[in-house]
C-alpha cells in the first residue's frame, strides 16, 4: 500500500523518533468551513469594480489568521526540535532533499508542506553556527535509503511503498529510515576522520564541543540510483545521532 502520508517529521539514527504534529491537516475542516462561509459573502469583483462587503471582509480576516494560527505551530515546533538538536550535538547529518520535487507529487504535496522540511534545513544551517557546531549535508544521490547499515550492501531498488528495510545479504531487518539515518551517521564520521570535503558541511562552524553526532533522516524521501558503492556499518561506541529527514 503506497504510503500517503508523512508520519515523523525526522529519524534519528538513535532510533528516537519524531512525529509529525500535521498542523494543516487537523486544522482542514475548520479552514474549509471558514472557506465556505467567505464564498457566500459579496466580495471584489474586478470587472464591475465592486467593492467587497465587511461582512466578507471579517470572514476573510477570520480565515486569515486560521491560517496564520497554522502556521505559527508549525514554526513553533521547528524552533523546538532544531533547536534541540543543536544544543544536545556537536554535529548534525541532513540529506540534500529535493523538495521542490517531492511537491510535484500530488498525494505527498499538502503532507511535505505542512512538515516544513526546508525550513527545518534553514534552522539548522544557522542554529549550528551560532551553537559552534556543524552541520553536514550529504549529496542528493547518497544511497541512504538503500544501503545496508550493517553490511553496507546496495539494493538496486526500494520502492517508498516498502517501510521496512530487509538486507538479503546478512538479514538485517529495521526500519528504512532508521537504516537511512544509519548509515548518514556512518558517512559523517568518514568525512570528520578523514577531513573530506565531498560532504560538504555548510554554514557551520568546524569548532568542536563535547557533544555527539546526530544525523537526520527526514520522510517521505527515498534517494535515487546514482552513487554507488558501500558505506561500512557504524560502530557502536559513536555517540551519534543521524536524522533522516523526509
Amino acid at each position: 500500500m503506497a504510503k500517503d502520508d508523512v508520519a515523523h517529521l525526522a529519524v534519528l539514527s538513535t532510533g528516537e523518533l519524531v512525529p509529525n504534529p500535521r498542523h494543516l491537516n487537523d486544522a482542514q475542516r475548520r479552514l474549509r468551513l471558514l472557506g465556505r462561509a467567505m464564498s457566500r459573502k459579496n466580495g471584489p469583483h474586478r470587472r464591475t469594480g465592486r467593492r467587497p462587503s465587511k461582512r466578507w471582509q471579517r470572514a476573510a480576516n477570520r480565515l486569515g489568521r486560521a491560517h496564520a494560527r497554522v502556521a505559527n505551530l508549525r514554526r513553533d515546533g521547528l524552533h523546538k526540535l532544531t533547536t534541540r538538536l543543536v544544543r544536545e550535538h556537536a554535529t548534525v547529518v541532513v540529506e540534500d532533499l529535493n523538495v521542490a520535487g517531492m511537491l510535484r507529487n500530488r498525494r505527498l504535496a499538502r503532507h511535505i508542506t505542512d512538515a516544513g522540511f526546508g525550513e527545518i534545513r534553514r534552522q539548522l544551517t544557522y542554529k549550528a553556527s551560532w551553537n559552534g557546531g556543524q552541520l553536514i549535508v550529504a549529496d542528493r544521490w547518497y544511497p541512504s535509503s538503500k544501503t545496508c547499515s550493517g553490511c553496507g550492501a546496495v539494493k538496486t531498488k526500494l520502492p517508498l511503498s516498502e517501510r521496512a528495510y530487509h538486507c538479503q545479504t546478512c538479514g538485517l531487518t529495521l526500519d528504512r529510515d532508521l537504516n537511512a539515518a544509519r548509515n548518514l551517521a556512518a558517512l559523517a564520521a568518514q568525512a570528520t576522520t578523514a577531513g573530506s570535503s565531498s560532504v560538504a558541511a555548510r554554514g557551520a562552524d568546524q569548532k568542536t564541543r563535547a557533544r555527539g553526532q546526530v544525523a537526520l533522516k527526514r520522510e517521505p524521501g527515498t534517494a535515487s540510483a546514482g552513487q554507488t558503492g558501500t558505506v561500512p556499518p557504524q560502530g557502536g561506541t559513536t555517540n551519534r545521532a543521524l536524522t533522516r529527514v523526509h
